[in-house]
C-alpha cells in the first residue's frame, strides 16, 4: 500500500466505513483466533522448559519495559486514525518525534538495570534489563506504518503482519528455551517480535519519511497522542501495579505463579476487546457527526462481547484451575489457585475496555485520561489493600475493583453526547443473569457427578483435567444458550452473532454488509435519550 499520493494527501478507502469495519473485524477475530493458538502452543512448551522463576524474573523487567514500549503506539496511533485531514509531511514529523522518543527511552532504561536490580534484591535483573532495552527502540520503527495502514483499515495486512511476527518471536523463545539459555529465551523472543513486525509493516506500507518540516497540525497531534499516552500510562500502572508488588513483596517464584494466573485472566481481552478497539475507532470516528447512529452501532458492539465475555468469564471460573493443569502441567497447581479468585472479573473486564472507544472517536484523549486517574487511585488502594493476603488477595481486588468502574466509567465516557447508562444496562444485564443462573446450575450439577467434589489424591492427572473441561464447559454452554434465548424471550442474539460472521465472510466487492445493529440493538434503541 502507499498511503499517500502525488500531492502527498493521504489515499481515503473506496468501501462504506460499516463494509470495512465489518470485514475488519472479521479478520481482525479470525487472527486474534490464530493468535491465540501460537499463545497456547507457547505457553504448553515454554512452561516445561523454564521456571516459574525465570517467568517471575523477566515480568519483573517488562513490567517496566512494557510502559516505554508502547510510547508512541498508544497515542500516535489512535492520533492518526482519528484524525480528519493527513499528509506526507504531518505523518514524516510524527515518524521522527516517535523513534527519537524511542532511542531515548531505551538507552535511559539500560541505565537503570542497577537500580532496578536493587529495588528488586535481585542481581541477574540487571541483565536482564540490559537484554530488554533495545525491544523500547525496536517497537518505535513500525508504529507510524501500521498506523497508516489502520488509517486505510487495512486491518487484514495488520493482523497478519502481527500472526508472523508472533509466530517468529515463539519460535526464537523456544528454540532457546530447548537450548537451556533459561531466562534469556523469554528475552530473545521478545527482540524478535518487533524485529519481524518493523520488517513486515515497511513491507506492507510503502513509504519512506521526509524529513522534518514545519507541517501544519503537528503540534495538535502530539497533544492528542500525549493527552492517550497519558492515559495509557496511568492504566498501565494500574495494570501492572501487581506485578511489582508481588515481585517486591515476596519473589520470582510468587511472582511467575502469579503471572500465569493472571496472562489466562487477561488473554480474553487481549484476544477480543483490544485488537477490535482500532476497528471500532475507526468506524466510531467517521459516525459522531449522526448520533442515533453512532449509539446503535456501538450497542450492538457492546452486546456481542457482553455475551461472548459473560459466557467466557464464568467457563474460565469453572475450568480454570484443569485448564493451567492441563496446559502447564501440576507444577503450575498454585497459579491455578489464584486464578480461581480473577475467573468472575473476566467478562465485566471486557465490558469495561470498550469505555475507551468513546473517549477516542469523540476525540476527547483529555477526558480518557482524567477517568484513568480515578481508575488508579481504585484499583491502586485496592491492590495495597489486599496485598497481606498475597496473590490470592490481588485477584480478587481486580474482579471487586472492575465491578466498581464499569458502569460508572461508561457514564463518564458517554456524556459528551449525552449518552445515558439506560441503554447500557438494558443490553448488559440479561447477558450477566444468565451467566450467573448456568453457573450456578452447573456448580450443582457437578456436585452430584461421582467424580465431584475430588477425593484427595485422585483424578489429578492430565486427561482427568481434559474430561473436567470438556463436562464443565458443555453443561455451561447448553446452560447459558438456553439461559440467553429465555431472557430475551428468543434467539435474537444468537442470529446477530450468526450474521456478523456471515458479514466478515468475503464475497466479492459487490456484497452488502450484514446490518450492525439487529434485534438486539433495536430493543436499547427504544430508550436511547
Amino acid at each position: 500500500m502507499k498511503p499517500f499520493d502525488e500531492r502527498g494527501a493521504f489515499r481515503s478507502t473506496a468501501e462504506g466505513v460499516k463494509h470495512q469495519a465489518v470485514r475488519g473485524a472479521a479478520a481482525t477475530l479470525a487472527g486474534s483466533g490464530l493468535g491465540l493458538t501460537i499463545q497456547v502452543i507457547s505457553t504448553i512448551v515454554l512452561a516445561r522448559l523454564l521456571s516459574p522463576a525465570d517467568y517471575g524474573l523477566v515480568t519483573m523487567v517488562t513490567t517496566f519495559s512494557l510502559l516505554l514500549s508502547n510510547f508512541g503506539f498508544n497515542g500516535l496511533t489512535e492520533a492518526v486514525i482519528q484524525r480528519e485531514d493527513l499528509d506526507r509531511a504531518l505523518a514524516s514529523n510524527l515518524f521522527w518525534i516517535n523513534v527519537s522518543g524511542g532511542l531515548l527511552l531505551s538507552v535511559g532504561f539500560a541505565a537503570a538495570g542497577t537500580l532496578l536490580a536493587r529495588v528488586y534484591g535481585n542481581p541477574n535483573v540487571r541483565n536482564a534489563v540490559i537484554g530488554i532495552a533495545p525491544t523500547i527502540f525496536l517497537s518505535s520503527t513500525w508504529v507510524l506504518h501500521i498506523a497508516l495502514l489502520k488509517r486505510a483499515m487495512r486491518f487484514s495486512a495488520v493482523t497478519l503482519n502481527e500472526i508472523c511476527g508472533r509466530a517468529i518471536s515463539v519460535a526464537v523463545s523456544i528454540l532457546l528455551g530447548w537450548a537451556g539459555w533459561g531466562y534469556w529465551a523469554l528475552i530473545g523472543g521478545a527482540i524478535a517480535l518487533p524485529v519481524s513486525i518493523s520488517i513486515g509493516a515497511w513491507s506492507m506500507c510503502r513509504w519512506l519519511p521526509d524529513f522534518p518540516r514545519r507541517a501544519k497540525g503537528t503540534g495538535t497531534m502530539v497533544r492528542f497522542a500525549m493527552n492517550v499516552y497519558g492515559r495509557f500510562t496511568v492504566n498501565y500502572g494500574s495494570r501492572n501495579l501487581d506485578n511489582f508488588l508481588v515481585g517486591w513483596r515476596f519473589d520470582a517464584v510468587s511472582l511467575g505463579f502469579y503471572k500465569r494466573a493472571y496472562d489466562l485472566f487477561a488473554l480474553s481481552a487481549v484476544q477480543l476487546v483490544a485488537p477490535l478497539t482500532s476497528v471500532a475507532v475507526s468506524a466510531l470516528s467517521r459516525m459522531r457527526g449522526n448520533s442515533a447512529e453512532y449509539k446503535r452501532y456501538f450497542l450492538s458492539a457492546l452486546g456481542v462481547i457482553a455475551f461472548m465475555g459473560m459466557g467466557v468469564g464464568a467457563t474460565l471460573t469453572l475450568i480454570g484451575p484443569d485448564i493451567i493443569r492441563l496446559l502447564l502441567g501440576p507444577h503450575w497447581a498454585p497459579a491455578g489457585r489464584i486464578f480461581m479468585y480473577f475467573g468472575p472479573g473476566v467478562g465485566i473486564m471486557l465490558l469495561y475496555g470498550t469505555h475507551g472507544w468513546l473517549h477516542l472517536s469523540l476525540g476527547r484523549a483529555d477526558r480518557w485520561l482524567r477517568w484513568g486517574i480515578v481508575e488508579f487511585l481504585v484499583t491502586g488502594s485496592l491492590f495495597v489493600f489486599a496485598l497481606r493476603w498475597g496473590p490470592v488477595g490481588i485477584a480478587i481486588s481486580w474482579t471487586v475493583s472492575f465491578w466498581i468502574l464499569t458502569f460508572p466509567a461508561f457514564w463518564y465516557a458517554g456524556k459528551p453526547i449525552g449518552f445515558t447508562l439506560g441503554p447500557v444496562f438494558s443490553v448488559v444485564w440479561k447477558y450477566v443473569v444468565a451467566a450467573l443462573l448456568a453457573g450456578g446450575a452447573v456448580a450443582l450439577i457437578r456436585t452430584m457427578l461421582p467424580f465431584y467434589p475430588l477425593p484427595k489424591g485422585s483424578f489429578e492427572g492430565s486427561f482427568e483435567s481434559f474430561v473436567r473441561i470438556v463436562i464443565s464447559s458443555t453443561l455451561f454452554a447448553l446452560s447459558y444458550l438456553g439461559a440467553v434465548i429465555l431472557l430475551h424471550g428468543g434467539a435474537a442474539p444468537l442470529y446477530q452473532l450468526a450474521s456478523l460472521a456471515r458479514a466478515g465472510v468475503p464475497r466479492g466487492r459487490s456484497s452488502k454488509s450484514a446490518p450492525l445493529h439487529t434485534q438486539a440493538a433495536a430493543d436499547t434503541s427504544k430508550v436511547l435519550p
